[in-house]
């Protein structure tokens, strides 16, 4: 890792002097702001390019009896740069990471710190404290406010419990209520100057997730699920609330806290070249990476085991598991799932139903190079986590956890605990049901994707013009485990999904392209082997697309309409387009290619039916160089995808 730190400043001022005096920082490239007063409580706004972005924001924290940022006491300024590339150890966007920033970190009488961040793509800040023993934050204020009646793309929720699956609406940010329902990260704001701002947090530790409600003042304020104390039985895979806490977290007087971030996009497709939630969290945690193995999965519950031409009953039984071994092994995808269902009963994690031989599918798997990921809820592994241990001696090397829908303290710290239970026996592990990335996968990084996403497990909720805010909103923070890859393309018109035959709204083209423009360090193929091995050129493609990657281009974007994104893994580049509405033309340079000479592109682009027959598509080849100029045409909900070798 290259590293510069600069100490540039340190203004000192007597304890107990009252600072009304502004306080700026600026970015490196000096185009992005914050300015910083201090009165009788701390606010900041924010700027890019002289235009006033955020106002009137306030933050603040109550822990015990002690209000830090009300009446706040200044006693010095510390200021520095960092300039770093750092080497990511799972590479979903970039090999290399730059994080360039200049800090100003407020050291304030009463045992605590503001400290902000000033990126070229955005802003950050976060509370550190000095405390003896355990506090108990009462609450935290995170107040912003908009200099012009913004547009807001918000997922809704009715309360603390979610899965993080809602779809976007799209909202003026003057008619946020505080009698609407809560909305929760991340969330993206369109201003009146054409830039975009994406709101999350990182850093996320022994602490609850945030959650906005509007403020009626034209802004949106923190609110924060308190701490559980005490439970009552809610089934197989959750648990009810009887006694909360009067205060959202009970942890360690000495730390810091989460980051609270703004990236800030001049052009929409900076939105998802942006690397914040990583950079902004703490270091990986484990010595030794080499035994993370990212890769794609063979998934069997979103088509339901449906296998057809061959001669035993499909099903949830070991005929049916290798013949998805036996597919996976032939693609080279390294996984396959066994969802629910696998096991006796959803509460058991260790004995498997009659028609299931976990030993034997394992060991059936290793010799086809194909691993098993086994799917729990989160409340059997809470009440089991020697089941790690277990399944690292039975050889699986995965799980899928699902159902958590909640991210109190206790639930976020249930997060951690699982990851570094799994990463002691060489396990990875997938969240479903799950709130966004906040963090905790740069810790550990064996932790390779997260669902909160309204993907394609929703049929025929799972819709064109919503997907398509997905680059720029959910998966720009981090891991999106979408679930694509449906070869029963058709129209959302024509989307009639059943149990033996689901369906996946876009088309076949745009299908494919998401396994280029998703991030997520596991992939499903989400349809049965059956259909892909009938659509084997398009399998052969969906199955050479990596999941890590060394560089990320994104090629050019509009927030709901298009994108276009390339990806190099070694010498080869893969471009993927997705689009929403209308069809549409975009152009796409391949000056990125350097030198090299004539290379050749294998793509495959929307058939002439597809706005009506969604899987029409067509395969082509041509050669192409740095010089060259793509014309990609898309169709209705439409898409594009290729690899340069």
């Amino acid at each position: 890792m290259k590293k510069t730190i600069l100490l540039l400043a340190a203004a000192v001022f007597a304890t107990g002097m009252k600072a009304a005096d502004d306080l700026t920082l600026k970015s490196p490239d000096g185009t992005v702001g914050v300015n910083v007063s201090l009165g009788d409580k701390v606010t900041y706004t924010v700027s890019v390019d002289g235009n006033e972005v955020l106002t009137g924001c306030e933050l603040a924290m109550t822990i015990g009896n002690k209000q830090l940022g009300v009446n706040p006491k200044l006693k010095n300024v510390k200021r520095t740069t960092v300039n770093e590339t750092i080497k990511r150890e799972v590479p979903l966007k970039n090999a290399m990471v730059k994080n360039h920033y200049n800090a100003m970190t407020l050291n304030m009488s009463g045992n605590y710190a503001i400290e902000f961040r000033a990126f070229d793509n955005g802003v950050a800040y976060r509370f550190v404290t000095n405390i003896k023993g355990t506090a108990d934050v009462k609450d935290e204020t995170f107040r912003i406010g908009f200099p012009g009646d913004y547009m807001a793309h918000v997922s809704y929720t009715d309360g603390f419990k979610t899965s993080y699956e809602s779809p976007y609406s799209h909202i003026k940010t003057s008619d946020f209520k505080p009698s609407d329902k809560m909305i929760y990260f991340p969330v993206l704001v369109s201003t009146d100057k054409n830039y975009k701002i994406l709101i999350s947090e990182a850093d996320l530790k022994d602490y609850p997730c945030m959650f906005l409600k509007g403020t009626g003042e034209n802004g949106m304020s923190s609110v924060f699920p308190k701490v559980p104390l005490e439970f009552g039985d809610d089934g197989d895979r959750s648990v009810k609330i009887l006694k909360e806490a009067d205060y959202i977290a009970r942890t360690q007087g000495k730390r810091s806290f989460p980051w609270r971030y703004f990236v800030i996009s001049k052009q929409d497709k900076d939105l998802l070249a942006n690397e914040m939630t990583y950079v902004l969290s703490s270091p990986c945690e484990l010595k030794d990476c080499s035994w993370i193995k990212p890769g794609q999965v063979s998934w069997d519950w979103w088509n339901h085991k449906m296998i057809w031409g061959v001669d035993f009953k499909a099903g949830i039984n070991n005929d049916t598991y290798k013949y998805y071994i036996d597919f996976a092994s032939k693609f080279g995808i390294p996984y396959i799932i066994l969802d629910e269902g696998w096991a006796r009963t959803t509460r058991d994690p260790f004995n498997s139903i009659d028609a299931i031989n976990i030993p034997e599918l394992v060991a059936y798997g290793k010799s086809k190079n194909v691993g098993l990921i086994l799917w729990l809820p989160w409340l059997t592994v809470e009440n089991n986590m020697d089941l790690f241990k277990r399944y690292a001696e039975w050889g699986v090397p995965g799980v899928k956890i699902d159902f958590m829908d909640r991210s109190d303290q206790w639930m976020v710290n249930f997060y951690e605990r699982v990851i570094k239970e799994a990463a002691k026996y060489n396990m990875v592990v997938d969240f479903h049901g799950s709130f966004k990335p906040a963090g905790l996968e740069r810790r550990y990084p064996n932790l390779l994707s997260y669902e909160g996403v309204r993907g394609m497990e929703q049929n025929e909720g799972c819709r064109p013009e919503n997907t398509i805010y997905l680059p720029f909103i959910r998966n720009a923070v981090g891991a999106m485990d979408f679930t694509p890859g449906s070869m029963n393309s058709a129209q959302p018109e024509h989307n009639r999904c059943t149990d033996p035959n689901p369906m996946g709204m876009g088309t076949r083209a745009c299908q494919m392209a998401m396994y280029v423009v998703f991030e997520s360090g596991i992939q499903m193929l989400s349809d049965t082997p059956t259909r892909y091995y009938a659509e084997e050129e398009c399998t052969k493609f969906i199955s050479s697309v990596p999941v890590t990657w060394d560089e990320t281009r994104v090629i050019d974007a509009k927030v709901g309409e298009y994108v276009v994104v390339a990806r190099k893994k070694g010498s080869r580049w893969f471009i993927g387009a997705m689009s929403a509405g209308n069809a549409r033309t975009v152009t796409v340079p391949l000056d990125f290619l350097g030198d090299g000479g004539k290379r050749t592109l294998t793509f495959f682009a929307d058939g002439v039916n597809a706005d009506r027959q969604a899987f029409d598509y067509v395969k082509g080849e041509s050669q192409v160089d740095k010089s060259s100029v793509l014309t990609l045409k898309l169709e209705r909900n439409g898409g594009w995808c290729g690899v340069i070798e």
